[in-house]
């Protein structure tokens, strides 16, 4: 019989990792949770200008394209589909208008490669601003 009360006691051990384990954890469900505030939401006053009609409205060169992938710029028909046809007759076209871009009227059934053809020619001419024409769906 050990009947010694001088008996060496352990300290207690405190374990960290899966402490450490639950804070990450609480972490990454916080992070994922958190919603972030939608700045496109916000209520905002644009100023008001007042201007003429005539003058908000700039005049724009206008390319036709048929369903078969003919081109017509202001109107006139080209005689071929030709890339160099198209930046010449828009050269034709600009020179001595002003005009603040051009607006691409392609039929629905017109080929892609001529939509491409009519952008590529506005970009080689040196007019960055294009419109594509289209129609509002009926509801």
């Amino acid at each position: 019989m050990n009947l010694r009360r001088g008996r060496r006691s352990e300290e207690p051990e405190l374990n960290l990792t899966p402490l450490i384990d639950v804070v990450f954890l609480l972490l990454i469900f916080f992070m994922v949770t958190t919603t972030f505030m939608d700045e496109a939401g916000l209520e905002i006053t644009l100023p008001e200008a007042e201007q003429d009609p005539e003058d908000a409205a700039p005049e724009r060169l206008e390319i036709g394209i048929t369903a078969e992938g003919e081109f017509f710029v202001a109107g006139d028909p080209l005689v071929n589909r030709e890339l160099d046809t198209l930046v010449q007759a828009l050269e034709d076209a600009l020179a001595g208008e002003d005009f603040a871009g051009i607006v691409i009227r392609a039929d629905a059934d017109a080929p892609h490669r001529a939509v491409v053809r009519a952008l590529d020619g506005a970009g080689r001419v040196g007019i960055d601003r294009v419109s594509i024409a289209t129609l509002s769906a009926e509801p």
